[in-house]
């Protein structure tokens, strides 16, 4: 519950990030897929708007898996011969963790993770300690219902079954009720599959793109540093010494050699560093259990400890969870930058240009003072104009961003060839008239009869890339704007 009450209370202070308000459109199209990703996080996200905007409901969500998440962390100390103090220090550290933090910050397809790989993990050692074999269905079935929220799960399942067939614990998959768990997980994942596979996989077009473009490719060595920084490299050994406790325990040996290799598979199909974290909570349990260990008996090291994990542990709370103000967290991100002799840039993912704020941070500013711009452009047409106008923009952030703050302005609808938006096509405008939101109508030659500056958004904290927008006006199209659609697709 204090992990719950931190999230609900302690993050809802700048606005709906990017991605979020994505999730609440899609969402209001229930499918059983998307261009991006599976269902789960946009249904969830559109479920928390339906009694109208609320920020505060939306967080609830991800705060929710983050408490289930620490309270299954704990479970895994438990079952890992921890006692209370090995649970205490184990809680701590994966509510303190970063990146997990930033899971349990804001709604996102990595959220559900936050409780069902570690809980698979646990279910799993239970089985490997002699548990009722009919206990693989509750695997297979949160198998299912993760690859309807993130499919890097099947990386953490790959490598938690080799992890098994590497140690005599292999023993357990000779069960019947392992493929009863397999299918009841494939039923759960089968309507997204056939989803992807009715559009031809857009998501491997996608991750096809962001390899060879945006996303940003970093070596081994960069890789395993940055699994330090998103960790809290103060807080880091606590999950190494767990790590190495699980390699050297015969008994839990799989679930090291699963995180090993979990990390590695990442690393060679060039995943970004954050892929593998819903993990953490696993070697983050063992490591309550060393430090109890290794305590024991000295009450004030134990307390000393604790002092240690919360005072380190609030170091990187700033930049996983908007607890200060703008200025405050440029100030504060530059001192802990410092401090650590490193850069933003470390820990960076794409090749976008950073600004003042936190990426997450910035994707948090700005999108009703957008809608705002592009509404006054809107009742600026003449009313003809307005009845046949159809809003075009480059990015889902800024599709939905508009069309979630628009509606008091009465906009129409929004149009974008960026991912689940191209699928959702023209919705029958004509591109007539067209609102363009990043200019791009007016650089193509002799599309448009003409092209006119309506606007040009600019706000404060907002990513640079979004910043000084060109919104134009442009009349007259020259080719029907479905023919024109297949030109626009960008999955990436």
């Amino acid at each position: 519950m204090a992990t719950f009450g931190v999230h609900v209370f302690g993050n809802p202070h700048y606005g709906f990030f990017r991605d979020e308000l994505y999730f609440i459109i899609c969402g209001r199209h229930p499918q059983w897929g998307y261009v991006d990703q599976p269902p789960i996080a946009p249904l969830l996200a559109a479920a928390s708007q339906l009694l109208g905007h609320s920020l505060l409901l939306l967080r609830a969500v991800p705060a929710a898996f983050g408490a289930t998440g620490v309270y299954v962390t704990c479970l895994l100390a438990l079952e890992l011969g921890g006692g209370a103090f090995a649970q205490l220090v184990a809680a701590l550290a994966a509510f303190f963790a970063p990146v997990l933090m930033n899971f349990a910050m804001k709604v996102s397809p990595d959220m559900v993770g936050l409780w069902l790989w570690p809980l698979a993990a646990l279910y799993v050692l239970r089985l490997t300690r002699g548990a009722d074999p009919r206990w693989w269905l509750a695997v297979g079935a949160i198998v299912g219902v993760c690859l309807q929220s993130k499919y890097t799960v099947a990386f953490f399942v790959f490598s938690l079954l080799l992890g098994l067939l590497l140690t005599p614990e292999r023993r357990i998959l000779s069960s019947r009720w392992l493929l009863a768990g397999g299918l009841v997980g494939a039923l759960i994942a089968l309507p997204n599959f056939l989803w992807q596979a009715h559009y031809s996989f857009p998501m491997l077009e996608l991750l096809r793109a962001g390899q060879h473009g945006k996303n940003l490719i970093v070596s081994p060595l960069t890789y395993l540093f940055q699994q330090l920084l998103i960790t809290n490299v103060f807080l880091a050994p606590i999950w190494i010494a767990g790590l190495g406790w699980l390699l050297w325990n015969a008994r839990a040996r799989f679930l090291g050699l699963a995180f090993v290799l979990l990390v590695a598979l990442m690393i060679l199909a060039h995943g970004k560093h954050y892929y593998p974290a819903d993990a953490y909570p696993v070697v983050l349990a063992a490591g309550g259990v060393v430090i109890e260990a290794w305590t024991r008996r000295r009450p004030k090291v134990r307390g000393a400890v604790i002092g240690a994990v919360i005072a380190l542990g609030m170091l990187f709370v700033p930049v996983a969870m908007p607890v200060l103000a703008e200025e405050q967290v440029v100030s504060y991100t530059r001192w802990l930058q410092d401090m650590l002799h490193v850069r933003r840039e470390a820990v960076a993912t794409d090749h976008e240009r950073l600004g003042a704020l936190p990426s997450d941070w910035a994707d948090m500013h700005g999108w009703p003072e957008l809608a705002a711009t592009v509404g006054r452009v809107y009742r600026s047409l003449p009313p003809d104009e307005r009845a046949q106008a159809v809003i075009a923009t480059n990015n889902y952030g800024e599709a939905a961003g508009i069309e979630f703050f628009g509606r008091p302005y009465g906009l129409p609808a929004v149009i974008s060839g960026h991912n689940q938006y191209f699928l959702w096509g023209p919705r029958g405008y004509s591109g007539d008239v067209l609102i363009d939101v990043g200019g791009d109508c007016a650089a193509r030659e002799g599309l448009f009869r003409s092209a006119e500056r309506a606007a040009t958004f600019t706000s404060p904290w907002i990513q640079p890339y979004e910043d000084h927008l060109l919104i134009m006006v442009c009349r007259g199209i020259r080719r029907p704007l479905a023919d024109l659609w297949p030109e626009v697709k960008g999955y990436r």
